[in-house]
Parts: C-alpha cells; structure tokens; sequence
C-alpha cells in the first residue's frame, strides 16, 4: 500500500471531492447511484461503473487518512 502513500494528500482531497459532488446539477451523481443503489435499480453497467468511479476517490482517501492515523499512533507509541 506504498502506492497509497506516493498519491498527494491534496490532489486525492481535490479529485475525491471533486468527483463526490459532479456533476452539481441537478444531483450529484454519487447521491443519485447510492439511491439507486439502497431502491434496488442499479442495474445497468454504466451505472455500476459511474458508481465505482464517483467513489474510488472517496474510498482511497479514507485509506490514506485512516493510513496516517495508524502510522501516527504507531509513532506515538513507540516513545
């Protein structure tokens, strides 16, 4: 997860929250798949990937901040 690590926190803030909230109007469409999502109907595969890619970004920022929160807490522990 090195990988995870090399990925700049502010551009994986950017495109997380850039991709959480497009488009604006007249619905995010990371709002409208979890919809679909919790009714049942997503179904299509445009759908299924339109949700993978609204939230791989979200995804991979709590990975890293849960990363350096662990990575933190291992460095306080140790003095």
């Amino acid at each position: 997860m090195k990988w995870l690590d090399r990925i700049p926190l502010l551009w994986l803030v950017l495109i997380a929250a850039w991709l959480a909230v497009a488009p604006v109007a007249p619905e995010p469409h990371l709002v409208e798949k979890l919809r679909m999502l919790s009714q049942g109907n997503l179904q299509k595969p445009i759908d299924i990937f339109d949700l993978l890619l609204h939230s791989v970004p979200l995804c991979l920022l709590v990975a890293r901040l849960v990363r350096m929160w662990l990575h933190r807490e291992r460095g306080t522990q140790q003095r």
